[in-house]
This record gives structure tokens, sequence and C-alpha cells, in this order.
């Protein structure tokens, strides 16, 4: 598998904030990530050679990618990020990570194994190499960290490559536990009860998504009745996480479906219309978000493909999903 393994343009700006982090010139790496857009899917190989270039300017330092894993924020992963941040609970975090992970990687790679008291998340080889896999994992615990006001570790870590005594150590020190090397696969477990932890902290581009969203869903009905904007809040808190269906949404608001779809019907509307008016709404509104690909909108509204995202789109416009943000686009010059 580890032919399809890629990572984002998005990604790669964790080492032009290093680079500003550390003052560093770099003009030939800086360019080397600046040929990438945020959206482009970047060869692994091409990420793991940016990474070698950056551990040549610092040398001494025995585990560069825990530097520049730490520095992670939601605009080095995307749509992954906006979703992981508006998650409940860890536990919620981790599932949704796993759902997106393709948007990350061009696959979805990890598994996930509940190991006694822990959870374990880990990865086969994918051709990135020691430096990619401590900037991901680094990363990963970094961005758990920083959504949650405990001082949160994993249980354990393992790395597949061999590491020197000082990279054991920077590593320890790091992540606050064992960690192991020389192992068949790059894994982290999560102890149970650290799941259930509530998500506390924000990022401005979060807000700025939902902002979009919130917009969006103030469009989405000429005069909408209270009961029309909690369907439609619903609908856009649930369409991320997929298989989104009538009874879902009625059981979550606590009445039968028969009850949901006969309150739709006084609005003139079947769950069919309520459910495509809203997609159509908020589609419209994350088309303004240029950091968006069509592939993370496809998923923020719950389909499978983009393919099917972009049949639905055009059914309701008139026009693909590209055509429309073009368009948009002209009409802001």
């Amino acid at each position: 598998m580890s032919f399809l393994i890629r990572v984002t343009g998005a990604w790669t700006r964790l080492l032009t904030d290093w680079l500003d982090r550390e003052s560093l010139d770099a003009r030939r790496l800086r360019a080397a990530v600046n040929a990438h857009a945020v959206n482009d899917a970047v060869p692994m190989v091409a990420w793991a050679g940016m990474l070698d270039e950056a551990t040549a300017l610092r040398p001494e330092r025995p585990a560069l990618g825990l530097d520049i894993g730490a520095g992670v924020a939601a605009r080095h992963v995307g749509a992954l990020g906006y979703l992981v941040m508006a998650c409940d609970t860890l536990g919620d975090a981790m599932a949704a990570y796993q759902r997106y992970e393709r948007l990350f990687y061009g696959a979805g790679i990890a598994q996930v194994h509940p190991t006694g008291m822990d959870v374990s998340l880990s990865w086969p080889p994918g051709g990135g190499g020691a430096l990619a896999d401590e900037v991901a994992i680094a990363a990963l615990v970094s961005f758990m960290r920083q959504q949650v006001d405990e001082q949160v570790s994993p249980t354990q870590v393992h790395f597949m490559h061999t590491a020197s005594f000082d990279r054991q150590a920077a590593c320890e020190q790091f992540f606050r536990c064992p960690v192991r090397f020389d192992q068949p696969r790059t894994l982290v477990s999560i102890p149970l009860p650290l799941l259930g932890l509530p998500l506390s902290k924000r990022d401005p581009m979060l807000k700025d998504l939902l902002e979009l969203q919130a917009q969006a869903l103030m469009d989405a009905l000429p005069e909408p009745n209270a009961f029309d904007q909690s369907v439609q809040q619903l609908l856009a808190r649930l369409l991320p996480e997929g298989q989104i269906s009538v009874d879902k949404v009625a059981a979550s608001l606590h009445q039968s479906t028969r009850t949901l779809q006969r309150r739709l019907a006084a609005s003139g509307l079947s769950w069919q219309q309520m459910l495509d008016r809203t997609r159509e709404q908020l589609a419209c509104g994350y088309l303004q978000d240029h950091g968006l690909s069509l592939a993370e909108i496809a998923l923020l509204l719950g389909y499978s493909e983009q393919s099917a995202f972009t049949r639905s789109f055009k059914r309701w416009t008139g026009l693909t999903p590209r055509a429309f943000r073009a368009h948009r686009g002209k009409q802001g010059r």
C-alpha cells in the first residue's frame, strides 16, 4: 500500500512554520515547500526529502521531527482538523481521524486495536522514513494535547526505525511515556479514560468555517421556523459522520421518525428535500473557503465519494462544484 501514501501541501507547511520559528532562511527548502499548493497531493518521498534537508540545517538535534510536529495547527490538516476540533470528546476525535484519514494520506491506513485498558492506533510502513514518522506522531500527540485541558500522554509509542540513545531519550521526554524502536508498526496507545475527556480548545480557522456554515443555514429556508432550524443544525453536525438517515436524525431529536416527517411536511418539505436543501446551502458556503478541497467538502456533507457530491450539486444548481467556485471567484474580483 505504500505507493498510495502521500501528504497534503498544507501538511508540508509544518516545515516552513518550523523554519520561521528557527529564523532560518533556507530559500531552497522554502521553495520546495511552496511549489505545492495547500490542496496538492505531495508524494511521501518528496516530503521525506524535504525533511532530510531540514535535518542538515540542525544536525545537532537528536529528534528534529518532534520540534517540527509540535508546531501543528488545524490549518496543517484541513477539514480533518476542523472535524476533530468540532468533536465532543477525545474518543470522538479519534473516530473522526480514522474516518477521514484518507484526506490526509490518500488512503485509510490506521488500524484501531482495543488492548486492555488502552486503545491503540497503528500504521504499516508508509515509505516516509524515520523523520516523517516522528513528525506525524509528534503532531498527533501535540494536537491531542492542544484540545484538552489536562496534560495527557500516551501509554506507549512505537517506531519502526532504529534510534540512538539520545534520540530515544528525546522521544520519551516529549511523549512522556515509554518509546520503543525497531518495531513492526508505528503505534500510539491511548489510555481508555482519556477518550472521555471533553475537547475544550478552539482554533480561529474553525470559527471561520462555522460562521460560513451558520450563514448557509440561515439562507437555507426563506422563513425557517424554529423546528426547521433545529433539524438543519443537527444535520450540519451529523453529516460529517456519514451514514445520515431520517431515523438517526429523529432519534437525536428524541422523537419518532413519523413525527419528524409529519413536522417537516407541515413546512412543505419532505425528508429528502430538507436533506438536499441543507447540503446545497452548506456546499455553497464551503465552496467559498478555498482552503477546502472538493473531496473535503464532499466528506463534510456526508458523501463517501466526490463524484456523488458533484452529481448532486449539479442537480441542485446546474453547475459543477468547480464551476460554481470559479464563478463566485470571478464575482468577488
